[in-house]
Order: structure tokens, then C-alpha cells, then sequence
């Protein structure tokens, strides 16, 4: 799953209003942000493979770090605790942050093949398959990233033109990006480009939502 992680956000900023939807971004991607350098350090392993299945391009082969229940756990933990301690230290933004962290292993398990373990390698692998439909997965990501937008417009108030309109037209190019996701070529022919691209396009989508979100209330 790609933009629907962004629903997580969208969602959890009406839970908390004073919460960073610009880190937001980051947060729901943070497993696949720690994922790509272990690869490119050859501590867990993708397999670029085209036409995989019907939506993705790739074989997720060895991910027990940041891709397991347990790891995600972890990590989530690992973020409420920095939130606790990094002044305002509100525990509402850390509790948000967390679950934002965590969403993304659940929501991966969705459209997954079976290659989500509970803890290590050697553990039970999960995942329910939705990525060997492509129709499927994208209808599936467009219904949660327009459930999360309409959350997110109910609970913030446009300051400026660009507030009004703008999140909407994110959404919208969100949903072309993730047409070409799904339906288009690889994005890169080596691990290395992979990982570049996908690293470069979390960070921009994440600095967009956080200007977008600076002209709403």
C-alpha cells in the first residue's frame, strides 16, 4: 500500500488538531523509511521483479526489522516515547504519532502477499493478498485517502484560497501518483534507484502536507 497510508493522517489529525500532519506523513511511512537504507545495507532484501503481481513490481523477501508485528510495535513505541520526551511532550500528539506508526503494518496487510511476519523470518507470514487484484487496490486506497480527506476537511477550517482547495487537489494528484504506482512501469531498475525514489517522494509529500496544512486552521 502507498497513498492509502496517507488516510491514517488525514484521519488522525481530526483526533488531534494540534498534531503535525506534515509529520504525520512521515510517521505512516516511517517503517518503509527505515526499510529502503536496510536494503541498500543489505540487512533485509527486495527483489525488483516486474509484474510481480498484478499492482507491484517487487518481492518482499526479508523484512524482519521493520515489516514484523513485533518491529512495529517496537517502533511505535519508539516514537511515543521520543514524543513524551521532546518538549511539548503531549501525550495526545505521542499517542496519535504511535498509532500513525503503526497503521502501516495493518494496512500493508491488506493488499500484502504473505510475506509480513509476526517477528522474525522464521515466524507465521501474513497478508491477505489484495495487491493480486490492481483494480481492487487502487479502489481500495482511493475509498480510504477520499474517507481521510473528508475527515480532515470536517475538522480544519481554510484560511486562504489555498487552504480551501489545496488538500483536495493533493488528494487528487496523490491518486495519479498511485495510478502509475500500480498500473505503470517500475519506478527504478535497480534496488539502489528504488529506494532513492521512494525516500525523495515521502519527504516531498510530506513537506506539501505540512504547508498545505499551515493554510487550515
Amino acid at each position: 500500500m502507498f497513498v492509502g497510508h496517507y488516510a491514517a493522517c488525514l484521519a488522525l489529525k481530526k483526533v488531534e488538531k494540534k498534531a503535525s500532519l506534515g509529520m504525520l506523513f512521515l510517521a505512516v511511512q516511517f517503517i518503509d523509511i527505515l526499510f529502503f537504507p536496510l536494503v541498500l545495507l543489505g540487512i533485509e532484501r527486495i527483489n525488483i521483479i516486474e509484474n510481480f503481481t498484478p499492482s507491484t513490481h517487487f518481492e518482499l523477501e526479508y523484512m524482519p526489522y521493520t515489516h514484523s508485528l513485533l518491529a512495529s510495535f517496537l517502533l511505535a513505541g519508539f516514537i511515543y516515547v521520543i514524543y513524551r520526551i521532546v518538549p511539548p511532550r503531549n501525550r495526545s500528539i505521542a499517542l496519535v504519532m504511535g498509532i500513525a506508526v503503526l497503521s502501516h503494518w495493518f494496512l500493508d496487510l491488506i493488499v500484502h502477499t504473505p510475506d509480513l511476519p509476526l517477528w522474525n523470518d522464521d515466524s507465521t507470514k501474513l497478508g491477505f493478498g489484495l495487491w493480486n487484484n490492481a483494480i481492487a487496490t487502487y479502489a481500495l486506497e482511493a475509498a480510504l485517502l477520499g474517507g481521510g480527506l473528508w475527515l480532515y476537511l470536517s475538522a480544519t477550517t481554510a484560511t486562504s484560497s489555498i487552504g480551501k482547495y489545496g488538500m483536495s487537489v493533493f488528494v487528487i494528484i496523490l491518486l495519479l501518483v498511485n495510478a502509475v504506482n500500480i498500473f505503470g512501469p517500475p519506478f527504478g531498475e535497480s534496488k539502489t534507484s528504488l529506494a532513492i525514489s521512494a525516500l525523495v517522494m515521502y519527504f516531498l509529500l510530506a513537506g506539501v502536507a505540512h504547508w498545505l496544512d499551515g493554510k487550515r486552521s
